[in-house]
């Protein structure tokens, strides 16, 4: 551990954080659905935006540079792990916000911590509809608003009104509104603006709680039917290219079941890549490189990954 490093991590504790929640060395493999990812220097895991700026505050003060993440969802840390800090915004204890409402719709504030499974059960129980196609995916709020996160038709932009963030260069509030917000198939203006998202303001049609319901419980059961969901992965490998669908591609090019060491690409959805069981960052980079090479070879199309990739090589 660095002089910095254990600097901060006294810091952090002596401005309230709770041992339990400041761990030097965390091991990221615990820390993602892929279940891959050498160690962190320092975790430290935030419940409010009070906190998330107190810690980057910390992190600034000791020059120690920062990795933002939410559930780990979608995400591939490498072998080597992460250098500095990785500040995981995780649920608050504290129910998203009503700011105003009136017959036809609900304006909330939400932290960006909150898992999106939560925003929506949460919704779902004050009978507000916008949220049951989005109630699968797997992270956080933040993380989704940043790449517009998106499934069976709908879109976090479909409800997002407005955005308040930290510069990540200055620790400096903004907030993203309107035509600012920038969003687009699986980006966002936040994803190039170099800011860590803390709250977002959503607006929900009201509708008939037992109809959401059924609606979220349809879409699960379309899930387990569809997706690799009993191994670990990070969702979709590769964003959909114009004109067609990467699981498509990656099938007609004979892909599908493909291993480079415990990586796989899924025998239930080739859209997938999977860890089939110790399976490296190495493997699975190796695995993507193979497909995006056999992907562009047949069709022509590079394959962008939607998998976010951290961290430096063992």
């Amino acid at each position: 551990m660095t002089d910095a490093i254990r600097a901060l991590s006294c810091a952090l504790q002596q401005q309230g954080f709770p041992p339990a929640r400041v761990t030097p060395n965390a091991p990221m493999r615990t820390l993602t659905t892929f279940h891959i990812g050498g160690p962190a220097d320092l975790l430290c895991d935030a419940v409010s935006p009070d906190e998330v700026r107190c810690a980057l505050l910390s992190a600034h003060r000791f020059s120690v540079p920062v990795t933002v993440i939410g559930n780990g969802s979608n995400l591939l840390v490498r072998d080597g792990g992460i250098r500095g800090l990785v500040l995981r915004l995780t649920a608050s204890a504290q129910s998203p916000l009503v700011l105003s409402e009136d017959s036809r719709s609900v304006w909330l504030r939400c932290y960006a911590g909150i898992s999106l499974a939560a925003l929506s059960a949460f919704a779902c129980q004050l009978g507000l509809s916008g949220m049951a196609e989005l109630s699968g995916i797997p992270g956080t709020l933040g993380g989704g608003v940043i790449m517009n996160a998106g499934a069976y038709g709908a879109e976090l932009s479909g409800i997002v009104r407005s955005v308040r963030a930290l510069r990540m260069t200055d620790v400096s509030p903004c907030v993203f509104e309107g035509d600012a917000l920038g969003f687009g198939y699986r980006r966002s203006a936040m994803a190039c603006a170099d800011v860590l998202v803390t709250e977002a303001d959503l607006c929900l049609p009201r509708g008939d709680a037992e109809q959401i319901r059924a609606r979220m419980r349809e879409l699960a059961a379309a899930r387990r039917e569809k997706q690799p969901l009993d191994l670990p992965s990070a969702g979709s490998a590769f964003k959909r290219p114009a004109g067609g669908f990467a699981a498509r591609m990656i099938d007609e090019c004979g892909l599908r079941g493909t291993c480079v060491g415990g990586a796989q690409v899924s025998e239930k959805h080739a859209g997938f890549i999977v860890n089939r069981g110790g399976a490296s960052a190495a493997d699975v980079l190796r695995l993507m490189a193979l497909v995006r090479g056999r992907v562009a070879e047949r069709f022509g199309v590079t394959l962008e990954p939607e998998i976010r990739i951290l961290g430096e090589d063992a």
